[in-house]
């Protein structure tokens, strides 16, 4: 390590004001944090301060995203096998050719296949996400000559978890170069964005290309048309267009997550394991995902009261709607999201429990769009700055009459 340091040290001089490469100074400026601590201090007044930093946030919310990585990669892989056992055929492309000339089967009952099979189609996407976004944001900090933060490193690996194996990588580098310049750039960079930008691009990606977001094909990595009694749709797809669907599906393996579904979000078990890990280490707030989680059982449960006769949505009860679609990825990660979330205490409370009402509203009263978590934060990103707003409004008032004479 001292060898990086001494080398690190003889290259400063050529990145810094006056030097031949002063305009990338953010580019030497990040492998320098990224390897050692920041060496600028504090030089006047005091400051009450701890070991949590950017970097060590960030790479803390990676962290607790492991769970649903390694998820992806065995519930694409073995959802895939699945299909070709039954008589699907495998997708045409240099996966499937890679697969052959490494002499590979297809056996689902073989996690590691599994796991392997899924890797094809995650780590592209993640790796395009990495470069695209990455490279978007150095031409940015370039131009306005400011840091590169660690917090691309969430952005990017937040966005694959929420797309299907299938879409395109073209599509992938367009929505996330969307994500990061629509949803962050273009407000000032990292902590003036008041939208989430991972979910920024998600929303662009699905309104602008619906057809390799949604439906039947863009879940499962084989060709399973003209298969019969198969079928690819997600629970709350199935759920929204059949009366009873879920009641011949197990509760727990929508928890567990072995369902179609897109990359990381199926499974509930590895979202409440990466919960845990934010809640934990102070990086999420607990306040906020409690709070989508009373708005969830109030709204979902005034819903079951009220029924329908012609909406199937009406009827699925509050603990179905946690354990399927994306309503447990979103609770853990996005709407926890420090920049784009409400800051105060209780204004957490009431930004988390709108998420939950919307997120229900929208999936129940709408049974064309059965997934609504991520037009629910979304929206509630627009609305979080009034909430605290009045929040610390409430509470000056409260000092003022309390110091009344």
């Amino acid at each position: 390590m001292k060898f990086l340091r001494d080398k690190l040290d003889e290259a400063a001089p050529l990145f810094e004001k006056g030097g031949k490469l002063e305009k990338l100074w953010p580019v030497f400026e990040l492998q320098d944090t990224f390897l050692f601590t920041g060496g600028n201090v504090t030089r006047t007044g005091s400051h009450v301060r701890d070991s949590t930093d950017m970097k060590r946030l960030m790479v803390t919310v990676v962290l607790a995203l492991l769970p649903c990585m390694f998820f992806a990669c065995w519930n694409t892989g073995n959802q895939a096998m699945l299909a070709i056992a039954k008589g699907a055929l495998p997708l045409d492309s240099w996966r499937m050719d890679l697969w052959q000339f490494l002499g590979l089967s297809f056996n689902f009952k073989s996690d590691f296949l599994c796991i392997l099979f899924g890797s094809l189609y995650w780590i592209p996407i993640y790796a395009t996400v990495m470069i695209a976004g990455g490279a978007a944001e150095l031409i940015f900090a370039v131009v306005r000559r400011h840091e590169i933060s660690e917090g691309f490193l969430v952005s990017g690996a937040l966005l694959p978890l929420t797309l299907p194996p299938t879409i395109p990588l073209w599509m992938v580098a367009l929505g996330i170069l969307f994500g990061i310049v629509m949803g962050k750039e273009i407000f000032g960079g990292v902590g003036t964005n008041f939208l989430n930008p991972a979910l920024t691009a998600r929303a662009f990606l699905f309104f602008a290309y619906p057809a390799y977001m949604s439906g039947e094909a863009p879940w499962i990595a084989a060709n399973f048309e003209g298969l019969d009694n198969f079928t690819g749709a997600t629970l709350l797809a199935q759920a929204a267009e059949t009366k009873g669907a879920l009641e011949g599906m197990s509760w727990w393996s929508a928890f567990w997550g072995n369902i179609p579904g897109s990359l990381g979000e199926t499974s509930a078990l590895a979202c409440l394991v990466g919960a845990g890990i934010l809640v934990i280490t102070g990086v999420g707030s607990y306040r906020t995902m409690l709070g989508v989680a009373l708005g969830t059982f109030v709204m979902a449960l005034i819903l079951n009261l009220a029924g329908s006769a012609t909406n199937p949505m009406f009827a699925v009860p509050w603990y179905w709607h946690m354990a399927i679609g994306s309503w447990a990825f979103g609770t853990a990660f996005m709407a926890t999201d420090p920049v784009s979330s409400a800051f105060t205490s209780r204004g957490k409370w009431i930004y988390g429990f709108f998420i939950g009402v919307l997120v229900i509203l929208i999936r129940v009263v709408n049974p064309a769009y059965p997934e609504g978590m991520m037009l629910a934060i979304l929206f509630m990103n627009m609305f979080a700055p009034l909430i605290d707003h009045f929040v610390v409004q409430a509470n000056v008032r409260r000092r003022i009459a309390r110091s009344a004479i």
